[in-house]
C-alpha cells in the first residue's frame, strides 16, 4: 500500500473540452471550462494552476505551471451516457452500455399507475427548475393535494410536495412507490427524488428533507471491495445517493459546495484508512443546468480559494484526486449535460507532478484506488499507481 488515505473530489460537470464522440451526443463544440473562461475573460484560479490545470490544456486566465505540483491529464468516458450516475459508477469501475433515460414528459401509463398506487393526482409532468415549478404549481398543490411531478435534463423523476399537505413520511412512501415503478426497463430512470417544501404562495422554500432513491449499481464497485476488506469509505454530499449506499461506511450530508468543502476539510482530521469521496454538485445543479456562466465562474474561483486549506492538511501518505463526471457547458444549447473530457489532477505532497497518458475510461481512478489498497481491481480500467509512485519508471 502506497497511501493510507485517498481523497477523491468530483467537481460535478466541470468538463475540459469536447470528447472524441461528442457529435454522437449532439455536443460538438462543448467546452465547459474553456467557454466559462472566455465568457469571464479569464478565470482567477491560482491554486489549481499550481497543480497543473492549464497544463492539461490551456485555459484563459489560468497560468500554465512550469513545474506542476500534481500529476495531470484528462479522461474520456467509456460508458454510453453523460449523466451523473453513469460517470460516477464508471469512476468506481463499472461500464454502462444502456444509458439512463431522460423524458420531456413521463408516459401516461407510468403517471396513471403512480396516481392509482398513491391515491393522489399528478400535476406538472414536465422539465422544470425545482424552484420555478413550486412557484407555478404550489398553490394548486396546496388546494388539491395533487403531487407536483417534474424532471430535468438528468435522468430523474422528482416529486415536490408541501410538508403541511403531504407529510414527509407519506412523501417518502410515494417516492418509494415511484422508484419501484421506474425499475421497469422501459423507463430506466436513474433517480427518484423527494422535494419537500414549506411556506405560502409567493414565498415557498424547499427544505433540507430532500431524499434520493437511486438505482443500485449494476455490479460490484471498488467501494464494495474496500468496505468488504474492512477499509473506510466516507461519502460526502450526494455520493451515498448515487451509489444507493453500496460500499459506504460513513455518510456526511452537505447543503451546498461551501458546506461540502468545509465538511470535507474537517473530515481530513479524522483517522481512517481508505477512501474519502466528495461530490460538489452546485457547479452542475445551480449553474450548468441553469446556463449561468457567471455563477459557474464564481463557484470555481471559490473552490480554488478553499484549496490551500485542504492541501495543508494532507499528510505524506495521503493522495488527493480531483476530477469530474461529465461536462455541463453553460454556453451550450439546451440545458443538458455535455459529453466532454474531464480533468484529472493527482497530488501527493512528497512527489513532483508530471503528465500522465490520457485515460480511456474514468475507471482508471477506481483501478488505481483498488491497486493501492490491494483489493480486487475492476475488470474495466488500468491503474496509474505505478506512474505516481515511481514516476512511471
Amino acid at each position: 500500500m502506497a497511501f493510507k488515505r485517498i481523497f477523491l473530489i468530483v467537481l460535478d460537470s466541470v468538463g475540459i473540452g469536447e470528447a472524441p464522440d461528442a457529435s454522437q451526443f449532439n455536443d460538438t463544440g462543448a467546452d465547459t471550462l474553456g467557454h466559462i473562461a472566455e465568457y469571464r475573460n479569464g478565470l482567477n484560479m491560482p491554486n489549481l494552476a499550481s497543480l497543473g490545470l492549464s497544463n492539461i490544456r490551456e485555459i484563459k486566465g489560468i497560468a500554465k505551471s512550469e513545474q506542476p505540483l500534481a500529476y495531470f491529464t484528462k479522461m474520456k468516458e467509456a460508458s454510453n451516457g453523460k449523466d451523473t450516475m453513469t460517470g460516477h459508477w464508471e469512476i468506481m469501475g463499472l461500464h454502462i452500455e444502456t444509458p439512463f433515460r431522460t423524458f420531456e414528459k413521463f408516459p401516461d401509463e407510468l403517471i396513471n399507475e403512480l396516481e392509482k398506487r398513491t391515491g393522489r393526482k399528478v400535476i406538472g409532468n414536465k422539465p422544470a427548475s425545482g424552484t420555478e415549478i413550486i412557484k407555478e404549481l404550489g398553490k394548486e398543490h396546496m388546494e388539491t393535494g395533487s403531487l407536483i411531478v417534474y424532471t430535468s435534463a438528468d435522468s430523474v423523476l422528482q416529486i415536490a410536495a408541501h410538508e403541511d399537505i403531504v407529510p414527509i413520511d407519506e412523501l417518502y412512501r410515494i417516492c418509494e412507490i415511484a422508484r419501484e415503478l421506474t425499475l421497469d426497463e422501459r423507463y430506466m430512470i436513474g433517480r427518484v427524488i423527494a422535494r419537500p417544501f414549506t411556506g405560502q404562495p409567493g414565498a415557498f422554500e424547499r427544505t433540507s428533507n430532500r431524499h434520493d432513491y437511486a438505482l443500485k449499481p449494476f455490479g460490484r464497485t471498488v467501494m464494495n471491495e474496500l468496505k468488504d476488506a474492512g477499509l473506510d469509505v466516507v461519502a460526502l454530499g450526494k455520493i451515498t445517493d448515487i451509489y444507493d449506499g453500496e460500499g459506504v461506511t460513513e455518510t456526511i450530508r452537505t447543503k451546498d459546495n461551501e458546506d461540502g468543502m468545509q465538511k470535507f476539510i474537517d473530515s481530513m482530521d479524522k483517522q481512517f484508512q481508505g477512501l474519502n469521496f466528495l461530490n460538489l454538485v452546485d457547479f452542475d445543479a445551480k449553474y450548468g443546468h441553469r446556463r449561468d456562466p457567471e455563477g459557474y465562474a464564481e463557484a470555481l474561483e471559490k473552490f480554488d480559494q478553499r484549496l490551500p486549506e485542504m492541501l495543508d492538511k494532507l499528510k505524506a501518505d495521503d493522495l488527493l484526486i480531483i476530477t469530474a463526471d461529465h461536462g455541463n457547458d453553460p454556453t451550450h444549447h439546451g440545458t443538458d449535460h455535455t459529453r466532454e473530457y474531464v480533468p484529472l489532477l493527482v497530488y501527493n505532497r512528497e512527489t513532483k507532478g508530471k503528465e500522465l497518458p490520457v485515460r480511456n475510461t474514468f475507471a482508471d481512478i477506481g483501478a488505481t484506488i483498488a491497486d493501492n489498497f490491494n483489493v480486487n481491481l475492476p475488470s474495466n480500467g488500468t491503474s496509474f499507481l505505478p506512474d505516481i509512485t515511481n514516476g512511471g519508471e
